[in-house]
């Protein structure tokens, strides 16, 4: 009996389920689940973009402007550079509206991310 859960990751713009994990606790991770699992910590591994997901993760409505978030103490090109890096590894969702670009934190793929290092089951 698999508990695997859906963890949607973006790629080309469309959003697609992806099976995640049972907590590390009751079986051991497979290749491709690793290998998944591992992209996303890596984005989450680099202090702007560990601080720019908080940034965003604690604006009001989980949902922030890049205008709102760009001063970590890197230049744009940067920010946008990390941005990119955390929407590839499915943690943030971008909608641009106007001149500007909204960045949202993707719940599921976080609350999933939680589930694998749950080590209470």
């Amino acid at each position: 009996m698999s508990n695997s859960k859906t963890l949607p990751l973006l790629e080309a713009d469309r959003a697609e389920a992806v099976p995640c994990c049972a907590p590390l606790s009751r079986e051991p991770l497979g290749v491709e689940d690793s290998e998944r699992i591992a992209v996303m910590f890596k984005a989450l591994g680099d202090p702007v973009r560990l601080r720019l997901f908080s940034l965003i993760a604690s604006h009001e409505g989980g949902e922030a402007c890049v205008c709102d978030i760009q001063d970590v103490g890197v230049s744009q090109p940067t920010v946008s550079h990390h941005l990119k890096k955390l929407r590839d590894a499915g943690l943030v969702t971008s909608e641009r509206r106007g001149t500007w670009v909204y960045y949202k934190v993707a719940p599921p793929v976080v609350a999933a991310l939680a589930g694998v290092l749950d080590l209470s089951s």
